[in-house]
């Protein structure tokens, strides 16, 4: 059994390297729209979206980044043009899971429209500190965020890559 949700699922792969040039608005518009549906404990929406297309922005970030990888000077976000920030309310029990299906439907929506796509961590250390506090401050970012992840998007340079085997043992009937 296939239809194009479950292709989309099976095919799609992280992108590590992007070509320069901006998605366009109605690709991202789309990709968003798809993670303000990601399913939420309690149906809470609890998650924010902060869209970094700016080259100094995303390079802002991407240093603080690459500061708390230990690699100063790396580029952790593989050059690619738009950035997207998933936050969730600190207050949320299900705030972790909750920005974890957002950043997935982000990057599964990101593939069903022809953009690629990476979870980048680090988030939570980043708007932990006073620096990331700062840029929230900077963004009109009020209130108590827990920073989940990013998900980096872009026109892929290159062939995306195939999926590995699947493990056997991964699925248990009872």
């Amino acid at each position: 059994m296939t239809n194009e949700v479950l292709k989309c699922i099976e095919t799609r792969r992280s992108v590590r390297r992007y070509r320069p040039e901006q998605i366009r608005d109605e690709e991202l518009d789309a990709i968003l729209r798809a993670g303000t549906y990601a399913a939420s404990g309690m149906g809470r929406q609890p998650v924010k979206f902060v869209v970094l297309q700016k080259p100094e922005d995303v390079a802002e970030l991407e240093a603080m980044n690459a500061d708390i990888l230990g690699t100063p000077g790396a580029k952790p976000f593989y050059g690619a043009p738009t950035v997207v920030v998933v936050l969730v309310d600190a207050n949320v029990p299900t705030a972790v899971e909750d920005g974890s299906l957002a950043l997935g439907s982000l990057m599964l929506a990101a593939h069903s429209v022809g953009v690629g796509s990476c979870w980048i961590h680090r988030a939570r250390e980043e708007f932990a500190s006073e620096q990331g506090k700062a840029l929230l401050k900077k963004w009109g970012v009020t209130g108590d965020w827990l920073g989940v992840g990013h998900c980096i998007l872009g026109y892929a340079d290159g062939a995306e890559g195939k999926a590995a085997p699947r493990k056997d043992g991964n699925i248990v009937r009872v």
